[in-house]
């Protein structure tokens, strides 16, 4: 296995298998053609994260593009950005000259997903053709040449649980979305599901169990997911307690570390051997969230 270094990260390539593993940035189009011209085949190392940033303006005063900055991340999906395009300055249209594609709810100051993207997807659809879901701005779905990259911000059951069959439609729409998806390649799908699966995915599960976020349909829904075929990427790398993604404004608590984990990566179990890690960054605040980082290996 021979070695290069190149834009402050390593290459290799394998003169037998003739496989050169690049971050996409790094290969410009004439030097992809000679490559492939020559034989090779080109497998990309790619950075995710996913982040409900509870209002892109709100989180931009905050750090947010120095975030971006230091992760370099090939691809980015935010939840929660309650803006339209129209309404963001032109450094969060385009950060970076990335691509972006915006999915926002018809309400005002409401819900909406946006994706940023290093490299230009095959396609891109907004929603589940589903117009009671749609008109909310909570799916976005980008196919790339080897998956389909899911975006997701999962409805709220409500304190008074008044949404609860609202969100538990929703999860089986999903659920069906993403077995349709399956059929035709991998699937990856991100974002808030404003549910915590286990008693270990929040600090106080037993005071908790008649709330929004953790009652037995929505913990019920996770585990059919999950024996569905999919598995939650960060549990295959991490399986300690007290390990969250959410934290009330309240004063002293995400200090505390009085939390619930509702941020989520989770793929088909077929291609969960392309996962090479999946972290969240809680030191990373502009949110009562904190982002979630999944990176692919080739």
């Amino acid at each position: 296995m021979l070695g290069e270094s190149g834009s402050g990260r390593d290459r290799t390539y394998d003169p037998q298998i003739r496989n050169l593993v690049l971050y996409p940035t790094e290969l410009r189009t004439p030097g992809k053609a000679l490559l492939l011209a020559q034989g090779f085949s080109i497998v990309y190392r790619m950075k995710l994260a996913t982040w409900n940033v509870n209002g892109l303006r709100s989180v931009a005063e905050k750090g947010f593009l120095n975030w971006f900055d230091d992760l370099s991340p090939d691809i980015v999906c935010l939840q929660e950005i309650k803006a339209r395009p129209e309404q963001l300055d032109a450094s969060l249209i385009n950060p970076k000259r990335y691509h972006s594609f915006f999915h926002p709810a018809e309400k005002a100051g409401y819900s909406g997903l946006a994706i940023y993207s290093k490299k230009e997807p095959l396609k891109v659809v907004g929603g589940l053709n589903k117009p009671e879901f749609d008109r909310e701005g909570r799916v976005l779905t980008l196919e790339y040449p080897d998956f389909f990259l899911i975006n997701a911000y999962f409805p709220n059951s409500q304190r008074d649980h008044a949404r609860l069959g609202y969100k538990l439609k929703f999860c089986d729409e999903m659920l069906f979305y993403l077995n349709q998806l399956s059929l035709k390649k991998p699937i990856l799908l991100c974002g808030d599901f404003n549910i915590a699966h286990k008693e270990i995915d929040l600090k106080n599960p037993k005071e908790n169990k008649d709330n929004a976020g953790f009652l037995p349909q929505e913990r019920a829904w996770m585990d059919k997911l999950l024996s569905s075929g999919y598995v939650d990427g960060f549990r295959l790398f991490n399986s300690s307690p007290e390990q969250y993604t959410w934290w009330s404004y309240r004063p002293t608590i995400r200090e505390r570390n009085i939390g619930w984990r509702l941020d989520y990566w989770v793929t088909h179990q077929d291609f969960a051997k392309r996962l090479k890690a999946v972290a969240h960054q809680p030191e990373v605040v502009g949110s009562d969230h904190c982002p979630v980082v999944l990176q692919l290996k080739p």
